[in-house]
């Protein structure tokens, strides 16, 4: 079975290069942090205007990489709650882990035979949905490239800059820890755009002022016993370190109780990314020292309305950019208790930022 498998996803994985080199003549592989046809978020309708009539029928289906994560929860969460105000369906299906390439693909493949209208993804990898995309544009349904693994052939991608997450918890320790220090890394699933991205914004910003040494930079594999294992391993090798960084947030609190089995709370700072509510709540504790808040539902209503958008015919720019803050004790009750005023609270954000 094993070796069944293997050759399975490795089959799919050789038809995923051949799309790509057959979709390459028509499109440049997406960058989508730093590809140039691209919008904010926060400018959408003001260029584009509301969200035009849409065919009777419409409906959306869309997969994501588990449903026992949060973020890819409330990202679902966000899907349903702008398509039910237009009472249009959507199918929300997700593999059974993180690590389920080939589960994913077939979940995607088969919301294309059902015949949907659009479909919103969010690949295990660059790689394992690729073979959808060509199955999509032959069929004529829009496909939208919903954070954070990133197809290289997609048409449309809406996301946050992934290494903007990286950059913003570097430049908290170059404000907050002057002297510098050692700091370690925990990444995501190798290979993974975002946990590359995510992973060189730090390392590149913290080393260039000079003062801060990363120890260590391991995978964790968006797996929190895992993140716990290498970050008290790292511990035990460097006891005098001053900082991790995780490349999401169930990795940061899995460092954040082997600091504390280490006895080490308060001297070692730990930040994650994503924002689940289980990362507020650490940080409201004392414990977590940040995350860098994607705002799901946001982002998962952006992305229904950039793909409702294209079903409707509109010609969008390729990325569409949504927002991202690091979040500390010094700001959390703005961003956790907005609540519906949460929109609002970003577009200030936007504005402030131009």
């Amino acid at each position: 079975m094993k070796r069944f498998l293997r050759t399975t996803i490795s089959t799919s994985l050789a038809t995923a290069l051949f799309f790509g080199t057959a979709f390459a003549q028509a499109l440049a592989p997406l960058n989508s942090d730093t590809e140039k046809d691209r919008i904010d978020w926060s400018q959408v309708e003001a260029k584009f205007g509301p969200l035009p009539k849409l065919p009777d029928g419409t409906k959306a289906g869309a997969v994501s990489k588990t449903l026992t994560n949060e973020y890819w929860r409330s990202l679902g969460e966000g899907y349903k709650s702008f398509a039910s105000k237009l009472k249009i369906p959507v199918v929300y299906q997700a593999a059974q882990s993180e690590g389920d390439q080939l589960g994913q693909l077939t979940i995607a493949e088969g919301l294309i035979t059902q015949g949907y209208d659009v479909l919103l993804v969010s690949p295990q990898t660059d790689a394992n949905l690729q073979p959808v995309m060509e199955q999509a544009k032959a069929s004529k349904i829009p496909v939208v490239n919903v954070n954070d693994a990133v197809i290289p052939q997609a048409e449309h991608y809406v996301g946050n800059v992934q290494r903007d997450n990286g950059v913003r918890v570097a430049k908290w320790f170059i404000e907050h820890r002057p002297r510098g220090g050692k700091v370690a890394i925990v990444e995501g699933q190798a290979g993974v755009y975002a946990a590359v991205q995510r992973t060189d914004g730090f390392k590149t910003t913290i080393g260039a002022s000079g003062k801060f040494q990363v120890v260590a930079s391991v995978p964790g594999n968006w797996d929190r016993q895992m993140s716990y294992d290498a970050a008290a391993n790292i511990l035990q090798r460097h006891p005098d370190l001053i900082g991790f960084y995780a490349n999401n947030d169930g990795m940061a609190l899995g460092i954040v109780e082997a600091v504390k089995a280490a006895g080490l709370q308060g001297k070692v700072a730990v930040f994650g990314t994503d924002g689940i509510s289980d990362a507020y709540a650490s940080i409201k504790a004392g414990d977590l020292t940040g995350t860098v808040d994607s705002f799901p539902v946001l982002t998962g209503e952006v992305a229904m309305d950039t793909a409702l958008r294209l079903v409707a015919g509109q010609k969008l720019p390729r990325v569409v950019a949504t927002p991202q803050a690091l979040i500390t004790s010094d700001n959390i009750a703005r961003y956790q208790g907005a609540g519906s005023k949460l929109r609002a609270v970003l577009m200030e954000d936007a504005a402030a930022a131009k």
